[in-house]
């Protein structure tokens, strides 16, 4: 079969045409997938900057209502519980009117007293639950630094611990009520932190180097009972070892399986 000039020609047209053609398509789906990449890109990058910012946002709020907590229970609650003291000295002294007015003073002055530690505890709750036990526990220990109350020694043997929310505001609650027991009574000059974590439990130890008590000191005050009351929330075992002029040691056993 014999071509002629003419339809070579056609055939080389039509070839180059095609070519250019699919070229041109092929071109024109790359820009579209670049354009969608692009786009896709940019999507996310908005995605990450509006998380971004909604972090900051609810970094920014936690740490005001942490302020706000700390201010509240360092300041304000010291400066009243000195206010107490002293009309604790004013009463024995009072006579009559005065002795009345006295009296009422310190019991008004209890009440603010309360009612600014439960409000600081709101605060330090949602303090828990975003930063979890250990930031909060830190944080903690940074205050007493801070307020220069205590010699803190920290140890901890992993900062990941698997532990839900709600059983690690509890935990905190028991190890703040330690420290507030040894702040109060123990006229310790150091206290001592230590987290252990395994496979099975969360241990937590806290101990002083203060007077220390007898058993028949103890007889399970109200601040043990609320510490033991709320271990038993999420079956834990809180365990409180002292000798008298030695200091205390309390360990708390969080059993890891109670939650999962």
């Amino acid at each position: 079969m014999n071509f002629s000039e003419m339809d070579f020609l056609i055939i080389v047209t039509t070839f180059v045409i095609l070519t250019v053609v699919l070229m041109m398509v092929a071109i024109y789906g790359i820009f579209i997938k670049k354009k969608s990449e692009l786009l896709l890109t940019q999507q996310k990058q908005v995605a990450l900057y509006e998380q971004e910012l909604a972090n900051a946002h609810v970094e920014i709020k936690e740490q005001t209502l942490n302020y706000i907590g700390q201010e509240l229970h360092d300041d304000l609650g010291q400066k009243l519980s000195v206010a107490r003291l002293m009309t604790n000295k004013i009463l024995p002294c009072s006579e009559n009117e005065n002795h009345v007015i006295a009296k009422e003073i310190n019991l008004l002055v209890g009440e603010c007293i309360q009612d600014i530690r439960n409000l600081s505890k709101v605060f330090i709750s949602k303090q828990v639950e975003h930063f979890g036990f250990l930031d909060s526990l830190e944080r903690e220990i940074f205050r007493i630094q801070r307020l220069n109350l205590l010699e803190v020694e920290y140890t901890v043997n992993n900062h990941d611990l698997e532990i839900n929310s709600e059983h690690a505001l509890i935990l905190f609650r028991i190890v703040q009520e330690c420290i507030t027991n040894v702040i109060k009574h123990s006229k310790s000059k150091k206290i001592m932190l230590k987290v252990m974590d395994n496979r099975q439990n969360i241990m937590i130890f806290v101990k002083d180097n203060g007077i220390g008590f007898t058993h028949e000191e103890n007889n399970e005050g109200t601040g043990l009972r609320n510490m033991k009351s709320r271990a038993q929330i999420i079956n834990s075992k809180v365990q409180i070892y002292s000798v008298l002029n030695e200091g205390t040691k309390v360990s708390i056993i969080y059993n890891k399986k109670t939650y999962g």
